[in-house]
Parts: C-alpha cells; sequence; structure tokens
C-alpha cells in the first residue's frame, strides 16, 4: 500500500471550505474539552467521562431514531447520566460502579435505536466514531451555545471550584458549598460531553476531555501553565485530526486519539527525561 493510497492532498485547496464548520467546532471543542479536562482528572473522573459518552451516545442514537435534533437528544442523554452520578456518586467507589452499570446500557440502548434506524449508515457510525463533513450551521450554531453555556459557567466558578478539587476539607471549612460545586461540575462535564460527542463520537470522546489534561498535568503543575497546555494540545489534537481526516477519507477520531496519544506519549518522555535529570543534580550535591 503506498502513501497516496491512504492519502490524498491534490484536491485539498477544493475540500477545506468544506470543513470549514468542523474546523470552528474543533476549535471550541478544544477549548472547552482542554479547560473541563483538568477537573476531570484532578476531580479522578475519567472513568466517568465515558460513562455519560454512553447515555449521550444512547439519547442522541434515539432522537435519531423518531427524526428530532441529534444535538438536543445528546445533551438529554449527558443530563440524564450527570445527574445519575452527581445525586447518587458522592464516593469514588459508589461512581464507579454507577457508571459501570450505566456504560452497557447506554451503549446497548444506543446501538438498539441506531439498528431500528432506517437512514444511511454514514448516520449511524458517525455518532460512535464522528463525522468530518457532519458539522452543518445548524449544529455549529448549536455546539457555540453549549459552548458558551460551559465557558461562562466555568469561568463564573473557576477558583472555587479549584479551591474545592485540591483540598475539599479547608473549602469546606472556609464556607465553600463543595457538594453543590461538585454536583453543577458533573453537569458542566455532561453537556462538555455532548458537545463532543457531534464531533469525534461517543467511543473516543476521552481523547479530547482526558488525553490533553493528562498530558498537561505531566508537564507542570502550575495553576497557570496546566489549563494553558491542556487547551493547546486539544487543538492541535482535533485541528490536526480534522485535517488530516480530510486528506485521509476516513472517520476524524482515529486522526484524533492518534495524535492526542502521541502527545501524551511525548509528554510522558520530557517529564521523563526532567526527573531523571533532577535525581542525578541530587546525586551529584549529596
Amino acid at each position: 500500500m503506498e502513501f497516496s493510497d491512504v492519502f490524498d492532498f491534490s484536491d485539498y485547496d477544493r475540500l477545506i471550505p468544506l470543513v470549514t464548520n468542523s474546523l470552528w467546532a474543533g476549535v471550541l471543542l478544544a477549548l472547552v474539552g482542554g479547560l473541563v479536562g483538568v477537573f476531570v482528572m484532578n476531580r479522578e473522573l475519567s472513568f466517568a467521562v465515558h460513562g455519560i459518552s454512553e447515555l449521550s451516545f444512547a439519547g442522541a442514537a434515539i432522537f435519531l431514531l423518531f427524526g428530532f435534533d441529534v444535538v438536543f437528544g445528546s445533551v438529554i442523554g449527558s443530563m440524564i447520566a450527570a445527574l445519575i452520578l452527581s445525586l447518587l456518586g458522592d464516593k469514588s467507589k459508589d461512581r464507579n460502579s454507577i457508571v459501570a452499570v450505566l456504560m452497557p446500557f447506554g451503549l446497548g440502548i444506543g446501538i438498539l435505536a441506531l439498528a431500528l434506524y432506517p437512514g444511511r449508515a454514514a448516520n449511524k457510525f458517525g455518532l460512535l466514531t464522528g463525522q468530518i463533513v457532519a458539522v452543518d450551521d445548524p449544529k455549529l450554531a448549536s455546539l457555540t451555545v453549549i459552548s458558551a453555556v460551559v465557558l461562562t459557567l466555568l469561568v463564573i466558578m473557576w477558583r472555587p471550584l479549584l479551591f474545592a478539587t485540591l483540598d475539599a476539607e479547608v473549602a469546606a471549612a472556609r464556607g465553600v458549598n463543595t457538594k453543590a460545586l461538585g454536583i453543577v461540575f458533573v453537569l458542566v462535564l455532561g453537556l462538555a460531553v455532548a458537545a463532543a460527542v457531534q464531533v469525534v463520537g461517543a467511543l473516543l470522546v476521552l481523547a479530547l476531555l482526558v488525553t490533553p489534561a493528562a498530558a498537561a498535568l505531566r508537564l507542570s503543575k502550575s495553576q497557570l501553565w496546566v489549563p494553558v497546555l491542556s487547551v493547546s494540545f486539544a487543538l492541535v489534537a482535533m485541528l490536526g485530526g480534522i485535517l488530516l481526516a480530510l486528506g485521509g477519507g476516513l472517520p476524524i477520531s482515529p486522526y484524533v486519539t492518534t495524535i492526542s496519544f502521541l502527545i501524551y506519549l511525548i509528554a510522558r518522555l520530557i517529564a521523563f527525561v526532567k526527573s531523571k535529570g533532577v535525581k542525578e543534580k541530587a546525586v551529584v550535591r549529596a
């Protein structure tokens, strides 16, 4: 197999305008995913992201089956999952068990709805793997509204949420309502997942909401640089994935996940080299 069989950039100048909306959606999702991902990692909610995405997929698939707005269905599914997790999963152990129950249920209901859907196969599997040209003007408008709500809530709650995340007991002692913040954040996470599912698909949403932040935390502990790096990594993965998918003619998700994974590997390598250098200096000083 030759390179040209996998990638064909001969008509790239004419194809770029076809994904303008996807590129803008990628920017929005990278901004949302990068910022939300910082709290997802620090609050140990990585597994919850996957559980919410399964119900988001189920909601989108059911709405697709009955001819309703897919984005709205995705939001409904995410909000149901977020409410269940926030109200019943106070402890990490309880939350993990609830997610383990939600995941197969959501996936099963979603697959059933897709099996009954009589439309094009691309619409079916796009909910699982993402679609590069599926972001039309109405969907971009919906994603913009969802992203604006998520970012506004994050700006309002950033400092108390960060305080509650890093030291919940001290935050509670100083009057921060950590329980209410936790519930609101899980709902914000649900909105972020619902937005991401529309582009990267339900199965691979972790590549946007977890991997960039995980890579950023390997490189820094700064409260400023971690979100900056996380958003930057998410932007590279999203925009790079879209542009590569355009030339490759394949779903966007394999490219986004591969770029995210490579960024994470590089971040781990840099962190390893830095830690090794610090240890060597300590040995020399000793």
